[in-house]
């Protein structure tokens, strides 16, 4: 039986029983995009630049793609290849085609095929070509009395710039402009970062624009107030008084020197998941249409504005189920399932603002967001003392604030949304890119240089949940940054430091606890140091689940050990799983004793003599417990309820628990109260 008669039986059955999605063979078909016009009148040579993951295998190197339309025409495709496999395979990659005509109203379809190394004839606009069409773009700021100006022309001119994109379609420069006064003297702090993208015939340049007041070590860092006017072609496209540009943030605009290319891209969603590059989102989901409407009335101009949080929330400690919280945000989920523009619309929107909160610090000598492996006692928090570098004789703390500082967005590793990660897989823009390395070097920089053994990034002293969330950071940084970023072999060593701690703490341990717990950092600050947060503890599962997908072999190992607790609160016969997803769970009997050693004395310790003794799931203790037959504990009506937050690590469990994994994702899937996903399916992740 074939891999796509399996799938579609799985669709027709009627019970639900086939919850899995097969992974991308290299013999598969490539993803289909779909391009829509939704506009009441017809467009030409449309641009259409959007970025692509790739199964292992699936496209080998040396491999280029055309576009296969409904009618059977090709369309040229320019693949610029940013990652790959392990088997030298692309994993990820940017591509670009022109559109003759896009109709009014119509979705054009466009099958990715194979075919040879592309054609190396060159029709995409030079810089030279670029500047000879009356290009320019500046962007202009009066801040504390003086006018500064930030320009493309000088870096256009003299080859100041990197390629981002570059063949016979479209060409994109990256450039770094500092904003100089009118006597040449240039800002100490704010600086714009450009990204233009050329398409040709007649020449056209996407503006994409970050300015920035990110400098890690210069001195005096501080908010700064200013008018901003951004220019392009002499033409102001956007202009703001008195934005306050908080300490170490960015925020970010795109334009088109003439009118926006008005089109909905499309992903094939069920190749996005099959690939494991996003987890399992359980594509029976179909987004609440009145949740799109919502979003859509919500997504104000001022919510849109620079440094403002766009749907995120802004103080990151805030407590409590929220839809920023898990491996993607509900909104991003929502994306993913439904391709909806809406939903598209708040992903990159909030992503866009994930500059507004004050974790940002790019490196002058290397450009990029700075790194432990450069600066491994560099610090956000403890004394200045505690940051100097033996080998240097250094102190690598950051510049002490040197005037106003605040910033009503707050980050928090515990709470941290993954913002950007595939924004950056589907547009393949830098911004994007960036944002995900600049909160994962926050994730690993943030704390005591001790903490962390100096440069080996461990996250064991956080909250399981921050562990958690920092390890999703760690795992689709290593997986997704270009393969020629150095920051590339940064994030893999330090993802690779952190699975061998926890392995070595745990996987392989045999005096490591009996249970499949963490019991490092934070996570036994409940009931006297005896109980742990069991919704805490499944986070960190299901993250491991994923970074395992990502193919980090060391994870997968893990995350074997790891999913045996929550396989066990449903499957162990000592351990009524009505209770499985509880708020927290004693582990042991007093602050200094040992771990349990079976789920059974953890039900026993975690609840009343009369509960325990009675019949599990029976009607009795529906009725103790104030629930309906068959429902679990821990708000399982809700999409942030501690069931939800159990449900990805069980999904996970199937893949890795065998026969058990298996029963208890059975026990699990049959409980009679369920969420309702179709408004924030963030933590809707079901079984390969």
């Amino acid at each position: 039986m074939t891999d796509a008669l399996i799938k579609r039986l799985c669709w027709l059955t009627l019970v639900g029983l086939c919850q899995f999605t097969l992974p991308v063979s290299a013999n598969a078909p490539l993803p289909e995009i779909r391009v829509r016009n939704a506009n009441n009148v017809g467009q030409f040579r449309v641009p259409v630049v959007f970025g692509q993951v790739f199964a292992p295998g699936a496209l080998k190197n040396g491999e280029s793609v055309a576009g296969q339309l409904a009618n059977n025409s090709k369309v040229r495709f320019q693949l610029d290849v940013k990652a790959t496999h392990d088997d030298g395979s692309v994993r990820h990659a940017v591509l670009s085609a022109i559109l003759p005509t896009l109709a009014a109203k119509r979705t054009e379809s466009i099958r990715l095929v194979k075919t040879k190394t592309a054609e190396t004839t060159a029709t995409a606009p030079t810089r030279a070509q670029v500047l000879a069409s009356g290009f320019m773009s500046e962007v202009v700021i009066v801040v504390d009395g003086k006018t500064y100006r930030a320009s493309t022309e000088q870096g256009l001119k003299a080859a100041q710039q990197t390629a981002w994109l570059a063949g016979p379609l479209v060409n994109e420069w990256l450039m770094t402009a500092p904003f100089k006064s009118e006597a040449g003297i240039e800002h100490p702090h704010l600086h714009a970062r450009f990204a233009l993208r050329a398409v040709g015939d007649p020449v056209r340049v996407r503006v994409d624009v970050a300015v920035e007041n990110d400098w890690a070590f210069e001195p005096s860092p501080r908010n700064f107030t200013y008018d901003v006017n951004l220019l392009i072609n002499k033409k102001s496209v956007y202009n703001k008084l008195a934005l306050t540009h908080y300490h170490h943030t960015r925020w970010r605009k795109t334009f088109w020197t003439d009118a926006l290319p008005e089109v909905d891209l499309m992903h094939d969603t069920a190749y996005l998941i099959a690939s494991k590059a996003v987890p399992n989102y359980d594509q029976r989901v179909v987004i609440s249409q009145s949740t799109l409407a919502k979003w859509k009335a919500d997504w104000s101009e001022a919510r849109a504005a620079p440094m403002s949080s766009g749907m995120a929330t802004p103080y990151m400690p805030t407590t409590g189920g929220r839809p920023d919280i898990g491996l993607m945000p509900g909104w991003t989920a929502a994306y993913l399932l439904s391709m909806d523009p809406r939903a598209k619309e708040i992903t990159i929107g909030s992503a866009n603002l994930a500059g507004s909160w004050s974790i940002h610090f790019r490196d002058r000598t290397t450009g990029k967001p700075v790194s432990l492996m450069n600066y491994p006692y560099m610090t956000m928090l403890g004394r200045s003392t505690d940051t100097l570098n033996p080998a240097t004789k250094k102190f690598e703390a950051f510049p002490e604030c040197a005037g106003d500082c605040k910033n009503p967005q707050d980050a928090d590793t515990a709470h941290q949304p993954a913002f950007s990660y595939v924004p950056y897989l589907v547009t393949g823009d830098v911004y994007h890119l960036e944002e995900l390395q600049f909160w994962t070097m926050h994730s690993v920089l943030q704390s005591n240089p001790g903490y962390r053994d100096n440069v080996k990034g461990l996250l064991k002293w956080d909250q399981v949940r921050g562990q958690a969330w920092s390890m999703r950071n760690l795992g689709e940084a290593a997986y997704i940054t270009p393969d020629n970023d150095p920051l590339k072999r940064h994030f893999r060593q330090f993802l690779a430091n952190n699975l061998d701690w926890y392995n070595d703490t745990y996987t392989n341990n045999p005096k490591a606890n009996k249970l499949g717990i963490i019991t490092n950092g934070y996570a036994l600050e409940y009931d006297g140091s005896t109980a742990i947060a069991l919704w805490q503890d499944d986070f960190f599962t299901q993250a491991i689940g994923h970074v395992a997908e990502l193919g980090f072999n060391q994870a997968r190992a893990l995350l074997a050990w790891k999913t045996k607790f929550p396989v066990s609160r449903m499957t162990d016969p000592q351990y009524c799983w009505i209770m499985g997803a509880a708020y927290t769970a004693k582990v042991r009997s007093k602050a200094d004793a040992e771990f349990f050693t079976s789920v059974g004395e953890v039900f026993r310790a975690s609840n009343s003599a009369e509960i325990a003794s009675m019949a599990c799931a029976s009607p009795e203790m529906a009725s103790a417990l104030k629930l309906k037959p068959g429902e679990m504990t821990g708000y399982s009506a809700t999409s942030a309820g501690y069931p939800s937050n159990m449900q990805p690590a069980l999904a996970y469990g199937v893949d890795v628990g065998g026969a058990a994994g298996k029963k208890a994702w059975t026990v699990f899937d049959a409980r009679t109260v369920k969420p309702d996903y179709s408004s924030s399916p963030g933590f809707a992740i079901v079984p390969r």
